[in-house]
């Protein structure tokens, strides 16, 4: 059995899950409650509150909030600063991914566990664990630690932890039905669970629990929204009637200068050549379907011990659809191999016949050479088309992602120690397939070249026939990440060394972990589809590691009113090196009205298997201005609105990113019913693992900072073709994984909770709120601190304010509730087409109303952005979607949703 219990007050909860301290009060019943590990601290406890803050999301009150997804339940959380959503999986390789980010460090510096231990990494680039792959349908409650943690877990805790935990227990049978249905067309999404558990723990000696769950989403496509046409997005120089040009500097277009008689086309402000809009073909949000099972049993071995098993897979699909492919680098020949004159050779008199590649970009001396396998050679007078392939329309993919982990557990009481052993093995799959509107590049160059395809018009029976010929689907890219990990832990209480009335308690504890990944590209389908998808045929990258680590934590009581913790992790990488990180915090509770707590750690993160590892790989950039041959956006669209190339891949010399973190916490609870907080928090980041963001790299004011990741060729040009690299006319940027400069951010969390007892019901209200003062970066190692609080700088925004209300009313048989969230506004990415945009504050209002017609059976009705809020307008190039900025902010508008549930 466990040591005695104490008596412990419940810890207050709001609908939104924000805690005060644990207590008795004389309106709180006291209540026999075993030592438990609070996510932060190694050492099991009574009181819930430690020297640490956390914020606790309970599953039942996420339920009525009609939030279905972790992704949909972190986005409320105001320490979160940003996330990569499935949404981005639209025209990137993240096979779908959702990630958290708090204090806006990055998605890799918040560490993810399922009860209490690692799962794999998202295979893709071995960041940070998909939160779409946790089994949403078994989680009891999810615990974040607003701290930096590596003193307990080690890497990755850098910004935080999250910690989804399972029920423990279960009995009975539940079943739950779901639908939403938004006002606007598309995005309709359906799920259901259902659960099972038997036997008593304590009196059968054993328990058994399995749940399952499903979820599907329908897609949102950009042509579905209005605010989709605030401006021309996703312009690209490659449209349907095709650009064509001899001196790369002067375009040409059939449907110049209306630019109408096209699909989406627009002026390109030269009179003579035209743009398109993709937006309307790229997925705003893409269809999506979840299904995950977990089972877990428990057996209890004699009065102390208690032996464990879990089991859990999710099974992500993901399918996102963009633009159709566009052509960059198409030769057109003014006659056919037969000698006759090519129909859909443009008609023009300023091209000059005689033309033969001298002043071509990237082109001298193409005349006369073979430029496909089909023989045909290029003849002097010809000209270079980019286009785009609409007849073999929108390019879809399916991203198919696996996550398992079992987990074989041993806990219980041994010599006055609470002990933990646990063997876990993690896996992660993902598989990227194209499904649609992806093409064979060299049969469509041979197409043109030969005079079959027309690039500037409709297409003939035969040029249609070889358009389908050409369509080419398949396997693009795979990758599989495992984690294999050993842990033990184990605390107990010591002596009352200071007379404070409480005793004394340690922690120990080790782990070893084995980690290993491979992606690779599918070599011969994609040297094929190279120009659709800019994904090298080469990409092939690997790497493992072993990891060895040793911690310790020890807390004492001073006072009655005050305790000290001091933790200490000392953790070895094969492949880099070793670190130690320690973490000291207090506890000061002079009377039961008044809290102060606070911390100071230092925190690292080893550079991921991928950063280390990756493949050296090509692939388009996002579309970019030359910061140098573009100085005024008028020079030319061989330099302006492009996509370049840039060289990917990891990098063995990388030092691991170290932190320092600091917190200081004052809670007040003035009335039983009432509480409030503030937690300061400062963050010191250096040594920051990545890569260069578009929009400083790019920026024409930074190239004398970054010239030396210009690698130009010899016409002093960056290559805009795919098939130019590698090679010795290749022109490309460098972004390769380096270490850059260092991150300094601090602020304040913001808490509150009043709970109102009536005589028409119960009233309770939350504040959950974080205000940044300071968030400032650097680009590389001793360069100038970019500031990015209210202000789009690098690869996004950082938010001075984030804030959920909470309200909720209950009585008997009936409840309702609703949320505001807000986010303050910012100054936008600066463009020089648009010009400065202030993009506005965003809040949106959800509401809820639930009845319990029968015991067991909850009815919930709900809206979701109540007053139909669209997102603001951003003109931020950072992801695919256009007009607004999908990390932030949901396309959805107002949203209507059902779920039915019954215990039983």
């Amino acid at each position: 059995m466990h040591k005695q219990t104490r008596i412990a007050a419940a810890v207050l909860m709001t609908a939104g899950g924000f805690s005060a301290w644990a207590q008795t009060t004389p309106d709180t019943p006291a209540t026999q409650m075993e030592r438990v590990t609070v996510t932060g601290s190694a050492i099991k406890r009574l009181d819930a509150e430690t020297a640490v803050p956390v914020t606790v999301f309970k599953m039942k009150d996420i339920k009525q909030q009609g939030l279905t997804t972790v992704e949909q339940i972190l986005t409320t959380l105001t320490a979160s600063q940003a996330s990569l959503g499935t949404s981005q999986a639209v025209g990137a390789s993240t096979g779908g991914a959702s990630f958290a980010d708090l204090r806006g460090v990055g998605a890799n510096k918040t560490l993810v566990l399922l009860n209490g231990r690692r799962i794999a990494n998202n295979a893709f680039d071995g960041s940070a664990p998909d939160l779409n792959m946790i089994p949403m349908a078994a989680i009891d409650r999810i615990e974040v630690l607003r701290d930096g943690a590596s003193a307990l877990y080690g890497t990755d805790a850098i910004g935080g932890v999250i910690n989804f935990i399972t029920r423990k227990e279960y009995q009975g049978g539940t079943i739950t039905l779901g639908a939403d249905a938004p006002q606007h067309a598309g995005g309709k999404s359906a799920n259901a669970n259902a659960g099972f558990g038997f036997g008593d723990l304590e009196t059968q000696g054993f328990n058994v629990l399995g749940f399952v769950d499903f979820q599907k989403q329908d897609r949102i496509s950009g042509s579905q929204r209005s605010f989709n046409t605030r401006y021309p997005g996703g312009i690209s120089g490659s449209p349907s009637p095709g650009n064509y040009y001899q001196d790369p500097d002067v375009w040409y277009n059939p449907a110049a200068p209306d630019c109408k008689n096209g699909t989406f086309i627009i002026p390109a402000g030269d009179g003579t050549s035209c743009y398109m809009t993709t937006s309307n073909f790229v997925d705003y949000i893409p269809k999506s379907e979840r299904a995950s099972g977990m089972i877990k049993g428990d057996l209890k071995l004699g009065n102390d011990h208690t032996l464990g098993a879990e089991y859990f897979i999710t099974r992500s699909n993901v399918k996102t659809l963009i633009a159709p492919v566009p052509f960059g680098f198409l030769v057109v020949n003014p006659l056919r191999p037969d000698g006759t004159p090519n129909p859909y050779f443009p008609t023009n008199s300023a091209l000059d016949p005689a033309f033969n590649g001298l002043k071509a970009d990237h082109s001298d001396g193409l005349v006369g050479q073979t430029m496909t396998d089909g023989g045909a050679t290029i003849q002097p007078g010809y000209v270079i088309a980019r286009w785009r392939d609409m007849p073999n329309g929108q390019r879809g993919d399916s991203n198919t992602n696996t996550q398992q982990r079992f987990v074989l557990s041993l806990e219980g009481t041994l010599s006055g120690w609470d002990y933990a052993v646990g063997l876990s093995h993690n896996q992660n799959k993902v598989d990227e397939n194209l499904t649609s509107g992806y093409a064979n590049g060299p049969m469509i160059y041979e197409g043109v070249l030969t005079g079959v395809i027309n690039p500037f018009g409709t297409q003939s029976a035969a040029g249609q026939a070889l358009l389908d010929k050409a369509g080419a689907s398949g396997l693009i890219m795979f990758a599989k990440g495992t984690t294999t990990n050993l842990d033990a832990r184990a605390s107990r209480e010591l002596s009352d060394w200071f007379g404070a009335g409480r005793p004394a308690a340690i922690a120990i504890g080790a782990e070893f972990r084995k980690e290993k990944f491979v992606q690779q590209a599918n070599p011969d389908y994609a040297a094929i589809v190279i120009d659709s998808t800019g994904i090298d045929p080469a990409t092939y990258s690997a790497g493992s590691r072993k990891v060895s680590a040793a911690y310790s934590e020890l807390n004492v009581p001073l006072l009655k009113s005050l305790d000290i913790t001091a933790a200490v992790r000392y953790d070895r990488y094969n492949d880099f090196g070793n670190t130690t990180n320690p973490k000291i915090g207090f506890r000061f509770q002079p009377s039961k009205q008044v809290l102060l707590r606070g911390s100071y750690s230092t925190g690292f993160r080893a550079p991921s298997l991928y950063e280390l590892n990756a493949a050296q790989t090509y692939t388009n950039s996002g579309t970019v201005n030359d910061p140098l041959l573009c100085a005024t956006g008028t020079e030319g669209p061989s330099v302006c609105k492009v996509q370049v190339m840039v060289l990917n891949g990891g990098n063995l010399k990388l030092e691991p990113e170290k932190s320092k973190n600091a917190t200081l916490g004052l809670m007040i609870q003035p009335i039983p019913d009432l509480s409030f907080g503030l937690d300061f928090w400062w963050l010191r980041l250096k040594n920051q693992i990545g890569v260069v963001g578009d929009d400083s790299l790019f920026n024409k004011a930074n190239y004398a900072l970054f010239s030396q990741y210009f690698h130009r060729n010899g016409d002093n040009q960056l290559s805009t073709n795919g098939n130019q690299c590698p090679g010795a006319n290749c022109g490309y940027v460098d972004v390769r994984q380096q270490n850059l400069g260092g991150t300094n951010t601090n602020g304040v969390d913001i808490t509150a909770n009043y709970r109102l007892p009536s005589s028409i019901g119960t009233f309770t209200f939350g504040l959950n709120s974080t205000y940044v003062t300071k968030y400032e970066y650097q680009d590389f190692r001793n360069g100038p601190w970019n500031q990015s609080v209210g202000i789009y700088s690098g690869t996004g925004p950082v938010f001075r304010w984030q804030t959920t209300l909470t309200s909720t009313w209950s009585k008997d048989a009936f409840a309702a509730g609703a949320t505001v969230y807000f986010k303050s506004g910012y100054f936008d990415v600066l463009t020089q087409d648009y010009g400065p945009n202030n993009v506005s504050h965003y809040a949106t209002l959800d509401v809820y109303g639930s009845w319990k017609p029968m015991k067991g059976a909850t009815l919930t009705l709900g809206v979701r952005n109540l007053t139909d809020r669209d997102p603001p307008l951003s003109y931020q190039t950072q992801v695919f979607q256009s007009g607004y900025d999908p990390r932030y902010t949901s396309p959805i508008g107002r949203a209507y949703y059902v779920r039915a549930s019954y215990d039983f």
